[in-house]
């Protein structure tokens, strides 16, 4: 409750134009499990700004910022089985070079045309896609759907059932560098998952769905965030503005700065989704909190009709109930139907020996051995072929501040971006000509110390975590990369907050000097500047490799984008 009135206090000083009396950076607050308020947007526009800022997060915290190229589908469909009103097929899906997606295909039987898609993630069950209790049955969602009149493609996370040549957790220091890890390689293969059953011939590309619960619901709410083809969604079970997602799979570095699911879920608008919710888990305010601030979105494109919700007395589930609210939803948005109640009819499960992929078949001969043969792979598909400014500043996460706060006290000054409470102290001399801002690992005074004025306007920056504006986070908290950003981006944003303050002052240029890592730091602003700069220095020596970054400037996603080479070019295309 202390750091939430703080926030607050801090909040309503930015909305005053004051500068906050201590950096909000340094609280931390936000987490997996902070209560999160929903923005208002005023607009239509407004809305749409945010939406497709938010769809280039999601990427670029999965590693698909720009998006690789895609290829043509390889799958390989075998194993049917023939049952009354459906069939069920095996699939292995390569979604990239030797790296399988296990599946199961449901095809409706006795019926003719083309029919809509679904597509069904599993979410955390013990036994995946083949999990079948009271609580939760992918086969017999899948069942009834097929008998329905859709074609059902459900697939594997990674690490569970046929999906397995990486774990489920990973992601190391190095691993983060490259954007390698669980939430950026299912979202890949929820994309290809969607390319595969589009490419169908009884599939109607036009008429794609996604539905899945707890860790699927995240998977669905994401997929259909960066992927448009999806055309109704039912995400079950997960959507909440009180925990965000426990597993590694559903937290990447990047992926919630400054946002949460609600506005993940969000961006469906005005596309049709059911929200199912349940009152013993964190979905219980759904129908009170969570649901109506997404309609609100909705109703910026007149389309509030188009989003509903439902929740059960119950706890975490996807059970029969929740099951028959999709079909009902699917019913009417995808088979055109008039919205009646469709109930589930009585399904048989089948062996897991011939439903898993692997059972009694070898891996093909180029299947990757291990994660690291994975990672590998990973960084040929995903690396940014030519430095791509936009890439590289959403891998920092960062912006060029359209307007900066300013308190000044003698030579004292402090800096602050509105509504982000931050607060980015440092030593100011009046001068003329060139302003200059001087960037020291060790902080704004031994700046000043090494590097004189001259008579010039001098800016001598505490950047975070340096000089005056050192101090301590719990940088262990869960997922933590997730919802904070790591010294080097608070650094580099901390150094682009000044060169547009310092903007206001002059029509000319502004000269950006570092010294120590601080050269480092400034490179990479100078890279991502959107203003007229002088950059001088550079680090002597630094080559910018794995261990090089990991070290001194560890920044999720940095390598995938170019890292130190891709940094000195763009600094040098002004």
């Amino acid at each position: 409750m202390k750091n939430m009135a703080l926030a607050l206090a801090a909040a309503c000083l930015a909305a005053m134009g004051q500068v906050p009396s201590e950096d909000a950076r340094w609280r931390a607050v936000e987490g997996t499990n902070f209560a999160y308020p929903m923005p208002v947007y005023a607009s239509r526009a407004e809305w749409e700004a945010r939406k497709t800022h938010l769809r280039k997060q999601i990427l670029a915290s999965a590693g698909l910022l720009p998006m690789p190229r895609r290829g043509p589908v390889r799958a390989d469909i075998f194993g049917r089985i023939d049952r009354d009103g459906y069939s069920i097929e095996k699939v292995a899906l390569e979604t990239m070079p030797g790296y399988y997606l296990g599946g199961n295909l449901y095809r409706p039987r006795g019926k003719q045309g083309k029919f809509p898609g679904v597509l069904t993630p599993h979410g955390h069950w013990k036994h995946g896609r083949l999990e079948n209790t009271d609580l939760a049955s992918i086969p017999g969602r899948s069942i009834n759907l097929a008998r329905q009149g859709y074609v059902v493609f459900a697939y594997d996370m990674v690490g569970y059932n046929d999906t397995r040549q990486t774990p489920h957790a990973f992601g190391s220091p190095v691993e983060q560098l490259w954007n390698f890890g669980p939430l950026g390689l299912q979202l890949w293969n929820s994309l290809r998952a969607a390319d595969f059953l589009a490419s169908l011939p009884d599939v109607d590309a036009g008429r794609l769905g996604a539905t899945g619960a707890s860790g699927g619901g995240t998977q669905t709410f994401l997929l259909a965030a960066v992927d448009d083809r999806i055309r109704a969604d039912v995400p079950v079970n997960m959507v909440s503005g009180i925990m965000q997602g426990g597993s590694p799979c559903e937290n990447a570095p990047g992926l919630r700065h400054d946002t949460f699911n609600v506005e993940f879920a969000a961006m469906m608008a005005p596309r049709p989704m059911l929200l199912v919710s349940a009152t013993g888990d964190w979905t219980r305010n759904v129908p009170a909190i969570e649901f109506p601030a997404i309609r609100k979105v909705y109703e910026l494109y007149g389309a509030a009709g188009q989003v509903q919700t439902v929740q059960f007395d119950s706890p975490h589930n996807y059970h029969r109930g929740s099951r028959e609210a999709m079909y009902t939803f699917f019913g009417k948005t995808l088979l055109a139907g008039n919205g009646a109640s469709v109930k589930e009819q009585p399904f048989t499960v089948e062996r897991d020996e011939d439903m898993l992929v692997w059972s009694g078949r070898a891996m093909p001969a180029n299947a990757l051995r291990g994660e690291d043969a994975v990672f590998a792979e990973w960084r040929k598909l995903t690396r940014v072929a030519k430095p791509d400014r936009e890439a590289m500043r959403f891998a920092l996460s960062v912006e060029n501040p359209a307007k900066v706060l300013s308190e000044r006290d003698g030579e004292f000054i402090a800096l602050s971006r509105p509504g982000r409470e931050d607060r980015v102290p440092g030593i100011y001399l009046k001068g003329k000509g060139i302003p200059l801002l001087v960037i020291d690992s060790e902080g704004g005074a031994a700046a000043r110390a090494t590097v004189p004025a001259n008579g010039r306007p001098a800016l001598y920056l505490d950047a975070f975590n340096t000089g005056s504006a050192r101090g301590e986070r719990n940088t262990e908290a869960a997922h933590f990369l997730t919802f904070q950003r790591t010294d080097s981006q608070n650094r580099v944003q901390d150094i682009l907050t000044a060169l547009a303050w310092l903007r206001t002052t002059t029509k000319g240029p502004v000269e950006l000097l570092g010294v120590g890592d601080g050269a480092l730091w400034s490179v990479f602003a100078a890279a991502v500047y959107d203003g007229k700069l002088r950059l001088t220095e550079s680090p002597e020596g630094f080559e910018g490799t794995d261990a090089e970054m990991t070290g001194r400037f560890f920044v999720p996603g940095i390598q995938r984008v170019g890292g130190w080479k891709a940094a000195l070019a763009l600094s040098r295309l002004r």
